[in-house]
């Protein structure tokens, strides 16, 4: 039997913390839901933003009749890497309706919206086709402009055959019931997987970056080098983290973008000190000693040998601050201080709907506290785990 490698080991014992291990299967899922909402989600249209508003604050699993309209304006079609990106724009407009009130008399569908009293009515033609303005007769045809501006002529004997054919409505389900204005909260949900995780991602690339840099240099040259970055580090260390945030928010617009460079600016401080501590201690290790007397540069020794040991410790630290990158941006959303609506996110969702939590609707705030709060505590237990699995002491 070959002798395990220390990778070996530390995967064998990370997969036996079970906390760990499910906490990066819920960290497998979420990124799928990051790279597949649009296809997931219910509502396939950018952000998840169509408003029905006479749904407003249903209770999950409800079921709604919608009639569908095709829209009188062509709808450009979303390729696949488009629709993976920023979805499909939606090709009609739903009306909600009773469904005992839709009855087809004549040329006509008559239908009453939910929660009104007055019955509506559509011809015939606009329930199949895309129509710019008002629908004609020459007795055989109808006779219509359609979305393009190109005037179409269609048997009557062909309209009647299609309505028959087609079911009238269309039922959908919100699995999780609506918002205040009548949107999807699932779809909007697991959009804000993206949200988040990118916002995680960016945030911890550049404190990685910025961190690792930094604290190399201050552990490994020491003297004024070390004092001057020490310096910096503790005069941000002693800014309250979500002050600083708001700061720099304030001094540069409001914007996802925006979002992504102040968390991490505000995060790299404990990289810096975590990567300045294990320097300051690797660089008097004979391994580098020997390196020294071999004539290699400092930036070789640093980068080439030193810097790998650190995997390890930078890790732990990394899932930890990709915990406190989602906290803080779901903090910055709800104070109405992060990514600007109607894109989704969870901060965002629970700033909207937080005044329902005690008026007979929790749901609609649950929905998003859950997400926020699983997603930041597999984070964390697989921070702790891989903190156990490399602890080789263990």
């Amino acid at each position: 039997m070959q002798p395990r490698s220390e990778f070996q080991k530390s995967w064998r014992r990370f997969r036996r913390n079970r906390p760990a291990w499910a906490g990066l299967w819920l960290i497998f899922l979420a990124l799928l839901m990051a790279l597949f909402g649009y296809v997931v989600a219910p509502d396939h249209t950018p952000d998840a933003n169509t408003q029905l508003t006479e749904l407003a604050l249903r209770p999950p699993a409800f079921r709604a009749d919608l009639l569908p309209i095709p829209l009188d304006h062509p709808v450009e079609k979303s390729g696949w890497i488009g629709f993976l990106l920023h979805g499909q724009p939606a090709a009609e407009r739903w009306i909600p309706v009773e469904q005992t009130s839709v009855e087809i008399h004549g040329d006509s569908i008559y239908y009453q919206r939910v929660g009104r009293q007055k019955r509506e009515s559509i011809h015939l033609v606009q329930r199949l086709f895309a129509v710019r303005d008002s629908v004609s007769s020459d007795g055989l045809n109808y006779i219509f402009t359609d979305a393009n501006g190109l005037q179409q002529r269609i048997k009557r004997t062909e309209v009647a055959a299609q309505i028959t054919s087609l079911p009238l409505l269309k039922n959908r389900t919100f699995p999780l019931g609506t918002d205040r204005y009548g949107r999807c909260i699932l779809s909007r949900l697991l959009l804000g997987f993206r949200v988040s995780l990118l916002v995680g991602a960016i945030a911890v690339l550049i404190s990685l970056t910025i961190g690792i840099f930094l604290g190399a240099l201050g552990g490994y040259f020491g003297g004024k080098t070390d004092d001057f970055i020490m310096l910096l580090v503790n005069t941000i260390w002693s800014i309250p983290t979500l002050l600083l945030v708001f700061a720099i928010v304030l001094a540069l617009g409001r914007g996802i973008g925006i979002i992504f460079l102040a968390v991490g600016l505000t995060m790299w401080v404990d990289v810096a000190r975590l990567v300045r501590g294990q320097v300051l201690a690797l660089r008097e290790r004979q391994f580098v000693e020997a390196a020294r007397s071999m004539g290699f540069g400092d930036a070789r020794i640093l980068f080439r040998h030193i810097l790998p040991n650190l995997l390890g410790p930078v890790l732990v630290v990394t899932a930890g601050n990709f915990a406190t990158a989602i906290l803080l941006e779901s903090g910055l959303s709800y104070l109405g201080f992060g990514v600007q609506p109607p894109a989704p996110s969870w901060g965002t969702m629970l700033n909207e709907n937080y005044g329902y939590a005690i008026s007979g609707k929790p749901f609609l705030a649950l929905a998003p506290a859950l997400a926020i709060a699983l997603t930041v505590l597999a984070f964390n237990a697989v921070g702790n785990g891989l903190r156990d699995a490399l602890d080789v002491r263990g």
